[in-house]
This record gives structure tokens, sequence and C-alpha cells, in this order.
């Protein structure tokens, strides 16, 4: 009857991560082939290029023609030596050819190709580092791990100082006494890790309501736990007695040694079924929740 509802939560996040992560390759992919595709478009930018040398050797062909003897030999010497020859151009200096606009284009696309991945490296980088981080073991101590609530006997003072009821911030619980004549109808419905505290004569479950999460408060008139999100309402040991709430008030994995208690409070357990009723309570006065009493 029990579900881990943590481990629950934990697969559905890893499968989220893992559509996600695969969505965000696709489209890296696809970027690199956009970019592969259009790398041919700057021929016209080498053509250019092209034509400025041929026009370059024929005005070096023009200008040996048109040298002397002297200055013939003086060129096939720098050539001999492994030197340059740098011809003096003759007549009035080339116009002005503007840059190639499709090459200025290419620049510009690749410019935003290349910024388009680096966001998508670093939304994976920071989705990659979240999902670590929500999965990496918490720290010892608060909610999520195993807390060390106290003497047995502390927590009844603590029970009876709160007029029925014992809210411990910290594990994000409420404690009652259970009836020590209710543990055999109890091992008939929980599993040991709940009935551990229940045979201690102390329930415990966990603050939020099984219907949509809201913070289930105690009221002191009806000496119930009652919703104020739907009205779903439970007695002192959490089990359904009104209200759309699917099932009992949800409860933690206990362990009682040398008179202490222990909860994990990494591990949430399903509450009963409908219809369970162990302690046989009644409302003791009028609800809080649609009623005239005060609760807290």
């Amino acid at each position: 009857m029990s579900t881990l509802l943590v481990a629950d939560t934990n697969i559905a996040w890893i499968a989220g991560g893992a559509v996600l992560v695969i969505l965000l390759l696709g489209l890296v992919i696809a970027s690199f082939g956009r970019k592969g595709s259009r790398e041919g478009t700057g021929q016209l930018a080498r053509e250019t290029y092209q034509r400025d040398k041929t026009s370059q050797a024929e005005v070096t062909e023009e200008v040996l023609v048109s040298s002397t003897g002297r200055e013939i030999e003086r060129a096939a010497r720098i050539e001999r030596i492994g030197g340059e020859l740098v011809p003096k151009e003759k007549g009035d200096l080339a116009p002005f050819v503007p840059p190639d606009p499709e090459a200025i284009g290419v620049t510009r696309r690749q410019f935003v190709n290349r910024s388009i991945i680096t966001f998508f490296i670093l939304g994976l980088s920071g989705f990659g580092a979240a999902v670590i981080a929500f999965l990496w073991p918490q720290p010892k101590g608060g909610f999520g791990s195993k807390i060390k609530v106290g003497k047995i006997s502390d927590i009844q003072a603590q029970i009876l100082g709160g007029k029925g009821f014992y809210y411990y911030p910290e594990g994000r619980m409420w404690m009652t006494s259970y009836p020590t004549a209710s543990v055999d109808k109890a091992k008939k419905v929980y599993t040991q890790p709940v009935l551990n505290s229940l045979e201690a004569g102390v329930a415990v479950m966990y603050q939020k309501c099984p219907h949509l999460g809201c913070r289930v408060p105690s009221c002191q008139t009806s000496q119930w736990f009652e919703c104020p999100c739907h009205g779903s309402q439970y007695n002192q040991a959490g089990e359904k007695k009104g209200g759309p709430a699917p099932r009992g008030m949800d409860r933690f994995s206990t362990s009682v040694s040398g008179g202490e208690l222990t909860v994990d409070t990494g591990t949430v357990i399903q509450g009963p079924p409908i219809g369970t009723n162990t302690t046989g309570q009644e409302a003791e006065g009028p609800h809080c929740v649609g009623g005239g009493g005060g609760g807290h």
C-alpha cells in the first residue's frame, strides 16, 4: 500500500530532463548542418581575389616588357638569390572595388550561428548542473533527512501542551497521541515503518494534504485536521473523514530506539485508504472548515 513519492518525483525529473537534452542536441546538430550548407556562398569573393592576382601578374609582365636590359638583369639576379621582384606600377591607380556583400553576409551569419550554439551549450550546462544538484545527496539535517525528534515522553508532553497536536516545523510534520488499544487494528492497515511510532504511542503525519498539497492545520474544537483549501477532514491519526482527498494524510518512515523517535523525512509513505478508522474518533466539537470552530 505504500509508495515512495520522493522516488517517483526523481524519476519524473530524470525523464523530463532526458527529453529536453535530446531536443537541444537536435537543434545544435541542425545548426551545424545549416552552417556547412552555407560555406559555399563565398565563391564570388574568391573569384574576385583570383582576378586581382591575374591583374597583378599582367601588370608585372607589362613592367618587365617595358623595362631596360639592366632592370631585367637586376630582376633575374633578385630571383636567383631568392628575393622578390616588386615592379613599380605606372599609370593611374586602380579604382576602388567595394567588398563583396555576400562575403560580409556570410561572416554575419557565422557570428549569429556561433552565438546561438554558445547559448545552447550554456543552457545545457546550466540544466545539467541543476539535475546533478537535484539528484545529489542532501546534507544531513533538515527536511529530507533523518531527524531525531526526541524522547517519546517529551513528545507526549508537547502534544499535551498543544491540546492534542504537536507541529514539528523542521520535519514539516504533525504528531498526535495514538491509543495503545488501537495498535492491533493499525497492524492490519499500516506497514512496519509507520507502526514503529504508533506502537510507541505517537502518530506522525506529513503536513501536506493528499488532495492538492495544501498545508493542513489542526482544529481545536473538532480535534481533527481540517484542510482550509477544499475542506478535507482527518481524525487525529490522519485517517480521512470527509472531503475530496483521495486517502488519509501521508506518513513518514519512523524508528524508535532507546525511547527516542527518529523520523526519516526523505521517505514519504502514502496515507491509509478511504474508510480507514483505527481509532474510532469522531468530531469532538464544531468544525473549523465551514463551521464555527477556531483552529490554527
